[in-house]
């Protein structure tokens, strides 16, 4: 009997706390709602999405222009190498070129359009000199402490791997950089910040208007980088700022994962193998015990 009160008083306990749990999440909501929140990203209807997805050359092409014109002035890939265009699935991929991405002269050239940091071999001097396929691509800040310095404090994230970091990468990404609107009126904005209603925070601290109304979205130290024009496209592909958006958006994800298309297709052949094997595997158990009890 004093075992049976004993648990039974363990059962209570464990009871009363998680009804506890539960109020305390049922008190957070309303406050968590009244913060806003981030607005859930926009689907930019790539072609990479889902199982059998696969990258679109010609965006990816218009999204290294982007990146390169635009975006690179203040991030970083630090894990990209210019040789990594060249790859398969990769924006410049031919494969005419059997060298490989060094073989690629579109890799080539778009290489030495940019300048790399380097040592002169004979005079050990710092120099500056067109980069190869085998460069990284180069930051544009020595280091972080740099960055953060020519930014108001804030260091622009490296955006090697930023699909993968961010929750609904691609998509996040593209609402973000088309999703800058003007701040609500009532909404009070530090020097050095901007609104977007795609940014993760809690503006109910800064918000002057309705406590039960308060804007979605947060605060970034981004100013909006894109402007419609701004980019010029050669295929006839519209230069505004929604499809810039989603055009360097899909360059970020393949670059986050440029392998992703040969594990899809790989995945596919090896789910193809299984369910052949299984067939032959049943058919053989079939013939192998037919007329045989057991």
């Amino acid at each position: 009997m004093t075992i049976q009160n004993g648990t039974r008083s363990a059962v209570f306990k464990i009871l009363a706390s998680a009804v506890a749990a539960l109020s305390l999440v049922a008190l957070a909501a309303p406050a968590g709602a009244a913060g806003g929140g981030a607005k859930h990203p926009r689907s930019g209807g790539f072609s990479f999405e889902g199982p059998f997805g696969t990258f679109d050359q010609a965006q990816l092409q218009r999204g290294y222009k982007v990146y390169r014109e635009v975006c690179a002035a203040c991030h970083g890939m630090d894990l990209m190498s210019f040789r990594n265009l060249g790859q398969p699935g990769g924006p410049f991929y031919d494969s005419h070129f059997k060298g490989g991405p060094a073989d690629n002269p579109y890799v080539r050239v778009l290489a030495a359009e940019v300048q790399v940091a380097d040592i002169d071999s004979e005079t050990g001097e710092p120099i500056m000199r067109p980069a190869t396929p085998a460069d990284r691509f180069p930051n544009p800040y020595a280091n972080a402490t740099a960055a953060a310095g020519a930014n108001g404090g804030a260091a622009p994230p490296d955006l090697s791997v930023m699909a993968k970091a961010r929750h609904d990468g691609a998509n996040y990404i593209y609402s973000l950089l088309s999703g800058y609107v003007p701040a609500p009126e009532g909404l009070q904005i530090a020097p050095g910040q901007y609104y977007n209603p795609y940014m993760a925070g809690d503006l109910s601290p800064f918000w002057t208007g309705d406590p039960d109304h308060v804007p979605a979205g947060g605060f970034i130290a981004m100013p909006n980088p894109l402007a419609a024009g701004q980019v010029t496209y050669d295929d006839g592909s519209p230069q505004t700022v929604d499809q810039y958006a989603k055009d360097v958006a899909a360059f970020i994800a393949w670059a986050s994962d440029p392998h992703a298309t040969e594990r899809k297709r790989t995945g596919m052949g090896v789910l193809a193998f299984l369910v052949i094997f299984a067939g032959l595997t049943y058919a053989s158990y079939r013939r192998i015990w037919k007329g045989i009890a057991h």
